[in-house]
């Protein structure tokens, strides 16, 4: 697609204030794909106005004709699919089949979701004596992250939309052009001018300008925990609502009756899947003493499958990261079976699938979130030792375990300190809530749950 050289406002492409700009790089060849706006404080203080003018209006709509926006949102997107796709291939580096199946497909059934909630959801009920009334919270700042553009969009606008909400969004530097396209599908879709907005500009500017804007109601942001940090000590200044998806450091828990074969393939295609950029991903495998090293010879063979199908991370500054948490786990005392900070290609920012053995739960490569193509795997002694190194660090976005029985699995579930966990291979289901525990994060999205944050609660007594 071709990028645009203005701000979504009001309506409108308008040009941005300043003559910054962005560009965007493929992250597989390194060559400069587009250019966006460099928005700063003064394009976030007109888009948040813009939103703030829109909101009576929109809040006062009836909730059948928010959900038929949403409705003709989600027939745009997957009238768009492939586009979207081949964008977020082309700024991400996601390889195309999996840009195709989660990038294009996982936004559009997310965006049907809230088009069937706003249309069914209970925004009034009856307590007794009282009437209970669920409105919008006001104008929304949404920020976005790089690792699933669209995806992240669609589960803060989407939800926000049907609550009633109007939205300033402020998407990532390094993917902006599906966002873009986005807001194109917004416009298409007769969403009123002024509900939906788009400022495309650096965090520390723009980002931060829409996280301090008095004219916000709610931030939502996904990201790094440091930064959710900061904008929840902003927001807490002004008293502002925050719903925060941040970082992950989840545990794949193997106990000793699971299928191993099959839960270390899996874990395996979960931790490289999106070449490791996934919060959420599984970068720990705990496996029993009695049959580690029969796992770690299974994920050395499993991962050296990816070296020539895996993308690249999403820019320089990552690679160097990444291959940094690779250079300290090898320091630290890590048996590095497979991967490394090999070069695979001549060009573009790659990666090599990578997999640590007898890593210790106080290790860098064990606590830190890593965000790349690496997976440390563990030995531990008995259920109650998985246990303690499965709970054993500050986040506690999500996780897996396997056993014979489900119900043995779900036993050990319960008692991990996260916010999601797959049982056995359990599938996505993008109506479950999706957040986390500790310093993963505040609040949670998809379903329900993810309408609840866009929502506020007033009761009238009779």
């Amino acid at each position: 697609m071709k990028a645009h050289d203005g701000i979504y406002l009001d309506g409108a492409w308008r040009p941005a204030a300043g003559q910054d700009v962005i560009e965007v790089v493929n992250p597989a060849d390194e060559q400069v794909i587009g250019r966006v706006p460099a928005a700063g404080p003064q394009d976030v203080d007109a888009a948040v106005r813009a939103a703030r003018a829109a909101l009576p209006a929109w809040a006062a709509t009836a909730p059948a004709e928010r959900a038929a926006r949403l409705s003709a949102l989600r027939d745009v997107l997957a009238a768009r699919k492939d586009e979207i796709a081949e964008t977020v291939t082309a700024e991400l580096g996601s390889p195309p089949p999996f840009s195709q199946a989660v990038h294009a497909a996982v936004p559009i059934a997310v965006a049907g979701s809230y088009a069937e909630l706003a249309a069914g959801h209970a925004f009034e009920e009856r307590v007794g004596n009282s009437v209970v009334h669920h409105e919008p919270v006001g104008v929304v700042g949404a920020i976005t992250p790089w690792n699933y553009p669209l995806h992240q969009i669609v589960a803060k606008v989407a939800p926000a939309l049907a609550a009633g909400c109007t939205v300033v969004l402020k998407p990532a530097e390094d993917t902006p052009l599906v966002a873009q396209l986005f807001a194109e599908a917004v416009h298409e879709a007769g969403v009123p001018a002024g509900v939906f907005n788009l400022v495309t500009g650096l965090g520390p500017v723009a980002g931060q300008a829409l996280a301090e804007h008095p004219g916000v109601d709610l931030v939502s942001f996904t990201g790094s925990t440091a930064v959710g940090k900061r904008i929840a000590a902003t927001a807490g200044a002004a008293i502002k609502k925050v719903a925060l998806e941040l970082g992950g450091k989840s545990a794949n828990v193997i106990l000793p009756s699971a299928d191993l074969a099959r839960a270390v393939n899996v874990g395996v295609a979960n931790v490289m899947s999106n070449s490791g950029q996934t919060c959420s991903a599984w970068t720990r495998m705990l496996v029993h003493r009695d049959r580690y090293e029969e796992a770690v010879e299974l994920a050395a063979t499993a991962a050296a499958k990816y070296a020539d199908r895996i993308g690249p991370v999403v820019n320089a500054k990552q690679q160097a990261r990444v291959r940094g948490y690779i250079e300290q786990g090898v320091a630290q005392g890590a048996r590095l079976v497979a991967g490394g900070t090999d070069t695979l290609h001549e060009r573009g920012w790659y990666v090599s699938p990578t997999v640590f053995a007898d890593v210790t739960p106080e290790m860098t490569i064990a606590q830190e979130e890593i965000f790349g193509p690496v997976l440390s795997i563990l030995r531990y002694e008995d259920e109650e030792d998985a246990l303690r190194i499965a709970n054993g660090t500050v986040y506690g976005l999500a996780g897996a375990v396997w056993a014979g029985e489900e119900a043995e699995a779900v036993a050990f579930a319960r008692r991990m300190d996260t916010g999601q966990v797959d049982i056995n291979g359990g599938r996505f289901n993008p109506l479950a809530p999706f957040g986390g525990y500790k310093q993963s994060g505040v609040g949670r999205e998809l379903g329900t749950h993810g309408l609840a944050e866009y929502l506020q609660t007033k009761s009238l007594q009779f």
